[in-house]
Protein backbone atom coordinates (compact mmCIF):
# COMPACT_ATOMS: atom_id res chain seq x y z
CA UNK A 1 0.00 0.00 0.00
CA UNK A 2 1.29 3.46 -0.86
CA UNK A 3 2.07 5.84 1.96
CA UNK A 4 0.15 9.09 2.22
CA UNK A 5 3.26 10.98 1.07
CA UNK A 6 3.58 8.70 -1.95
CA UNK A 7 -0.06 9.27 -2.86
CA UNK A 8 0.47 13.06 -2.72
CA UNK A 9 3.14 13.02 -5.41
CA UNK A 10 0.99 13.13 -8.52
CA UNK A 11 3.26 15.22 -10.74
CA UNK A 12 3.58 17.91 -11.88
CA UNK A 13 3.44 19.77 -8.58
CA UNK A 14 5.41 22.20 -6.42
CA UNK A 15 7.63 21.33 -3.47
CA UNK A 16 8.31 24.09 -0.94
CA UNK A 17 11.21 23.63 1.47
CA UNK A 18 10.28 24.11 5.12
CA UNK A 19 12.45 26.35 7.34
CA UNK A 20 14.19 23.31 8.84
CA UNK A 21 15.95 22.70 5.50
CA UNK A 22 19.29 24.46 5.93
CA UNK A 23 21.11 23.22 2.85
CA UNK A 24 22.20 26.46 1.05
CA UNK A 25 20.81 25.28 -2.25
CA UNK A 26 17.43 24.13 -1.01
CA UNK A 27 16.82 26.69 1.75
CA UNK A 28 13.48 28.38 1.00
CA UNK A 29 13.48 26.75 -2.40
CA UNK A 30 10.52 25.94 -4.61
CA UNK A 31 10.95 22.93 -6.87
CA UNK A 32 8.81 22.24 -9.90
CA UNK A 33 8.59 18.45 -9.56
CA UNK A 34 8.02 16.92 -12.97
CA UNK A 35 8.58 13.21 -12.39
CA UNK A 36 8.13 10.79 -9.51
CA UNK A 37 7.98 7.01 -9.41
CA UNK A 38 9.35 4.13 -7.36
CA UNK A 39 12.82 4.62 -8.82
CA UNK A 40 13.22 8.31 -8.08
CA UNK A 41 12.12 11.88 -8.67
CA UNK A 42 13.36 14.98 -10.44
CA UNK A 43 12.48 18.61 -10.97
CA UNK A 44 13.88 22.12 -11.19
CA UNK A 45 14.42 24.77 -8.56
CA UNK A 46 12.44 27.85 -9.59
CA UNK A 47 14.09 30.46 -7.39
CA UNK A 48 17.87 30.13 -7.78
CA UNK A 49 18.99 32.62 -10.46
CA UNK A 50 22.65 32.64 -11.42
CA UNK A 51 24.85 35.57 -12.41
CA UNK A 52 25.42 33.99 -15.83
CA UNK A 53 23.22 35.13 -18.71
CA UNK A 54 21.59 32.88 -21.27
CA UNK A 55 23.42 34.88 -23.91
CA UNK A 56 26.82 34.08 -22.39
CA UNK A 57 26.03 30.36 -22.21
CA UNK A 58 24.82 30.25 -25.80
CA UNK A 59 27.83 32.20 -27.05
CA UNK A 60 30.03 29.38 -25.75
CA UNK A 61 27.88 27.01 -27.84
CA UNK A 62 28.15 29.29 -30.87
CA UNK A 63 24.40 29.96 -30.76
CA UNK A 64 23.14 33.51 -31.25
CA UNK A 65 20.60 34.69 -28.67
CA UNK A 66 17.91 37.07 -29.96
CA UNK A 67 16.13 37.59 -26.64
CA UNK A 68 16.70 39.85 -23.65
CA UNK A 69 20.50 40.11 -23.28
CA UNK A 70 20.15 40.35 -19.50
CA UNK A 71 18.10 37.18 -19.03
CA UNK A 72 19.89 34.97 -16.55
CA UNK A 73 20.14 31.21 -16.36
CA UNK A 74 18.85 29.43 -13.26
CA UNK A 75 20.48 26.71 -11.20
CA UNK A 76 17.91 23.95 -11.53
CA UNK A 77 19.60 21.69 -9.02
CA UNK A 78 22.87 20.26 -7.76
CA UNK A 79 22.73 17.21 -10.05
CA UNK A 80 24.68 17.49 -13.33
CA UNK A 81 25.06 21.30 -13.28
CA UNK A 82 26.76 21.06 -16.68
CA UNK A 83 23.48 19.80 -18.19
CA UNK A 84 21.17 22.46 -19.59
CA UNK A 85 17.40 22.13 -19.82
CA UNK A 86 15.17 24.73 -21.43
CA UNK A 87 11.59 25.16 -20.19
CA UNK A 88 9.44 27.24 -22.50
CA UNK A 89 5.91 28.27 -23.40
CA UNK A 90 4.63 26.04 -26.18
CA UNK A 91 1.02 26.58 -27.35
CA UNK A 92 0.75 23.06 -28.80
CA UNK A 93 2.58 21.25 -25.99
CA UNK A 94 -0.38 19.03 -25.08
CA UNK A 95 -0.80 17.97 -28.71
CA UNK A 96 2.78 16.76 -29.16
CA UNK A 97 3.42 13.03 -29.37
CA UNK A 98 6.17 11.82 -27.06
CA UNK A 99 8.43 9.35 -28.80
CA UNK A 100 12.04 8.65 -29.77
CA UNK A 101 11.79 11.10 -32.66
CA UNK A 102 10.36 13.89 -30.49
CA UNK A 103 13.00 16.05 -28.77
CA UNK A 104 10.62 18.23 -26.74
CA UNK A 105 8.54 16.92 -23.84
CA UNK A 106 5.22 18.50 -22.79
CA UNK A 107 5.14 19.04 -19.03
CA UNK A 108 1.99 21.16 -18.62
CA UNK A 109 -0.62 22.49 -21.03
CA UNK A 110 1.20 25.15 -23.01
CA UNK A 111 4.60 24.30 -21.53
CA UNK A 112 7.38 22.04 -22.82
CA UNK A 113 10.99 21.25 -21.98
CA UNK A 114 13.98 20.07 -23.96
CA UNK A 115 17.65 19.20 -23.52
CA UNK A 116 18.25 19.07 -27.27
CA UNK A 117 20.79 21.53 -28.68
CA UNK A 118 18.78 21.87 -31.89
CA UNK A 119 15.71 22.99 -29.93
CA UNK A 120 17.78 25.48 -27.98
CA UNK A 121 19.20 26.92 -31.20
CA UNK A 122 15.70 27.24 -32.70
CA UNK A 123 14.29 28.87 -29.57
CA UNK A 124 17.22 31.28 -29.34
CA UNK A 125 16.43 32.68 -32.79
CA UNK A 126 12.87 33.62 -31.83
CA UNK A 127 12.41 33.17 -28.06
CA UNK A 128 8.84 32.44 -26.93
CA UNK A 129 7.23 34.79 -24.39
CA UNK A 130 8.31 32.57 -21.51
CA UNK A 131 11.59 30.68 -21.48
CA UNK A 132 13.96 29.59 -18.76
CA UNK A 133 17.31 27.86 -19.06
CA UNK A 134 18.14 25.62 -16.11
CA UNK A 135 21.62 24.35 -15.31
CA UNK A 136 21.41 20.99 -13.55
CA UNK A 137 18.36 19.57 -11.82
CA UNK A 138 17.08 18.47 -8.43
CA UNK A 139 17.02 14.69 -8.15
CA UNK A 140 16.12 12.10 -5.54
CA UNK A 141 16.85 8.38 -5.49
CA UNK A 142 14.46 5.57 -4.71
CA UNK A 143 12.27 6.47 -1.72
CA UNK A 144 14.39 9.50 -0.81
CA UNK A 145 11.86 12.24 -1.51
CA UNK A 146 9.04 10.41 0.28
CA UNK A 147 11.29 10.09 3.35
CA UNK A 148 12.05 13.83 3.23
CA UNK A 149 8.35 14.67 3.00
CA UNK A 150 7.55 12.38 5.92
CA UNK A 151 10.11 14.19 8.07
CA UNK A 152 8.51 17.51 7.04
CA UNK A 153 11.33 18.85 4.89
CA UNK A 154 8.88 19.64 2.09
CA UNK A 155 5.35 20.95 1.71
CA UNK A 156 3.56 19.61 -1.34
CA UNK A 157 1.39 22.07 -3.24
CA UNK A 158 -0.36 22.64 -6.56
CA UNK A 159 1.23 24.27 -9.57
CA UNK A 160 1.03 28.06 -9.47
CA UNK A 161 1.72 28.83 -13.11
CA UNK A 162 2.60 32.49 -12.53
CA UNK A 163 5.55 31.38 -10.41
CA UNK A 164 7.21 29.13 -12.98
CA UNK A 165 8.73 32.08 -14.83
CA UNK A 166 8.58 34.63 -12.01
CA UNK A 167 11.49 37.08 -12.13
CA UNK A 168 11.32 38.21 -8.49
CA UNK A 169 12.79 35.08 -6.93
CA UNK A 170 12.38 36.40 -3.37
CA UNK A 171 8.59 36.22 -3.73
CA UNK A 172 8.41 32.69 -5.16
CA UNK A 173 8.66 30.80 -1.85
CA UNK A 174 5.98 32.72 0.12
CA UNK A 175 3.62 32.84 -2.87
CA UNK A 176 4.02 29.10 -3.51
CA UNK A 177 3.23 28.41 0.15
CA UNK A 178 0.18 30.66 -0.07
CA UNK A 179 -0.95 28.66 -3.09
CA UNK A 180 -0.81 25.56 -0.91
CA UNK A 181 -2.85 27.29 1.81
CA UNK A 182 0.14 27.82 4.12
CA UNK A 183 1.03 31.14 5.77
CA UNK A 184 4.85 31.33 5.92
CA UNK A 185 4.57 33.21 9.20
CA UNK A 186 2.97 30.15 10.83
CA UNK A 187 5.90 27.87 10.04
CA UNK A 188 8.33 27.28 12.92
CA UNK A 189 11.52 29.25 12.58
CA UNK A 190 14.71 27.29 12.17
CA UNK A 191 18.19 28.77 12.02
CA UNK A 192 21.69 27.30 11.88
CA UNK A 193 22.18 28.40 15.50
CA UNK A 194 19.11 26.42 16.54
CA UNK A 195 20.38 23.36 14.73
CA UNK A 196 23.80 23.55 16.37
CA UNK A 197 22.17 23.83 19.77
CA UNK A 198 19.78 20.96 19.07
CA UNK A 199 16.76 23.26 19.43
CA UNK A 200 13.63 22.50 17.36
Amino acid sequence: MQSRAQQQLDTPLLLMATPQVLDPFFRKSVVLLLHHDDEGSFGFNLNRPTTVTVREILEDLEIEWSGDPGRCAYLGGPVQPQLGTVLFSDPIAEDRTVGPEQSTTPVLPGLSMSQHLGDLSRLAQDPPPELRLFLGYAGWGEGQLVEEIIRNDWIVGPIVEDLIFATDHEDVWPLALAGAGVDPETLPSWTPDDAAAGVN
